[in-house]
């Protein structure tokens, strides 16, 4: 439940200026899937497969038409999955920053309308089309921006998670087998999909390769994180960057996804975990995390990357970027050790925006990569980490979005 309030208050934040029926819309919808679901409920009595199985149904929806335009409670149509395609029902969703922008529409390119957002959701299937046979009505399940169908050129190599066509694009708003929507509303009009997911909807309609089956035991107010934030913040750590027991980091920026990558390095052993902020109140989250050391640029009179040098002797060995600034990015680079260093970037950067480094500076041994999703192969990878997060391996409880 609190991922839903956390959920809501941010909408409340984001969107000060829509109409009366904005933020009140998408809070319904988020009520909607949170009332009476609790973990100990039997899921068997959400749908009756039997009885929707290859029908239309119809349901509510938050759509948006336009950038920055309300969020309307709509009632929509949601038609049958077709080959290699699930349709489930939303059980839980959250918001994320990734959301925000497109409802912003910052990047004109990616504008599609009407459209339903949302990327980070657990649910239930409700059906299968043709050629599923991995899942079948009433699977736990977590829908994935970044897809793996597993056999293409990509999927079968291990220094890859993208897939050749199920990849993350967000200039996509159709689905793969017939260039159309699922969603329409009653009269017929098309309503765009988002992300491969489309989770601000009671019932969402993905490819098969975007749905990733997990333990029915699992809790599901929490597994909505790893839809995104979580999976990428952990995986950063893990994969990326894959951080070493004793070792040190900086992570820069402490939002769901700053903290999710502390948790990961906590988890790997890293003996100093430094947290670089503008906003003290996010520090004491940052200590339930795994942090060790924070730094506020506004409480310094010198670069974040010097003092940062001088708290560790020389460097960090790994730094992850999670604030989406290039200036921030270039600190991040900089505050690593050199001859070892490893930076990673999880942020989205608005465009038209370049990498804030002279090349001669790489010859001094630090590195830069980026990472999609944390590096995990959705499908075959990402039930270990919902198990690690069961075990306690990973912490949840202190994460959501800030």
């Amino acid at each position: 439940m609190a991922m839903l309030l956390q959920a809501r208050r941010i909408l409340t934040k984001t969107l000060p200026r829509c109409s009366s029926n904005s933020s009140p819309a998408l809070v319904k919808l988020l009520g909607l899937a949170s009332r009476g679901l609790h973990d100990d409920v039997s899921r068997s009595k959400l749908f009756d497969p039997n009885a929707t199985s290859g029908n239309v149904i119809t349901c509510n929806a938050a759509v948006v038409r336009g950038p920055k335009q309300p969020f309307l409670m709509e009632t929509i149509r949601v038609h049958p999955p077709k080959k290699m395609e699930v349709r489930i029902k939303i059980l839980y969703t959250s918001i994320c920053h990734t959301d925000l922008s497109a409802w912003k529409g910052e990047n004109e390119a990616q504008r599609a309308y009407p459209r339903i957002l949302g990327h980070e959701a657990v649910g239930l299937v409700e059906s299968v089309g043709e050629g599923v046979t991995d899942l079948k009505a009433g699977d736990h399940v977590i829908p994935i921006f970044n897809g793996e169908c597993g056999h293409c050129p990509y999927c079968t190599t291990k220094t890859t998670n993208l897939c050749q066509t199920y990849r993350v694009n967000p200039f996509k708003s159709v689905m793969e087998n017939d260039g159309k929507c699922r969603f329409s509303t009653k009269d017929g009009e098309p309503i765009f999909h988002f992300l491969n997911t489309s989770t601000f909807t009671e019932y969402s309609v993905l490819d098969s390769a975007c749905v990733v089956k997990i333990d029915p035991n699992s809790p599901l107010k929490k597994m909505s994180l790893l839809s995104c934030g979580v999976s990428t913040g952990v995986g950063a750590a893990w994969n990326a960057a894959n951080v070493q027991a004793g070792s040190s980091v900086a992570i820069f920026g402490l939002g769901a996804l700053g903290l999710a990558a502390s948790e990961g390095a906590r988890a790997r052993g890293a003996s100093k975990i430094i947290g670089v902020d503008i906003n003290p109140g996010k520090f004491d989250k940052g200590k339930e995390m795994g942090m060790t050391h924070f730094v506020n640029p506004k409480d310094i009179s010198k670069p974040v990357h010097q003092r940062i040098r001088e708290m560790t002797g020389g460097g960090v060995d790994y730094s992850i970027e999670c604030a989406g600034n290039v200036e921030v990015l270039r600190e991040a680079f900089l505050s690593t050790h050199d001859g070892w260093g490893k930076t990673v970037v999880v942020g989205i950067y608005p465009t038209p925006k370049m990498l804030p480094l002279h090349p001669m500076e790489l010859f001094d041994g630090r590195s830069i990569s980026g990472t999609i999703f944390g590096d995990f192969k959705g499908k075959s990878q990402l039930p270990e980490l919902a198990k690690a997060c069961m075990n306690g391996v990973v912490n949840l409880d202190g994460i959501h979005h800030t």
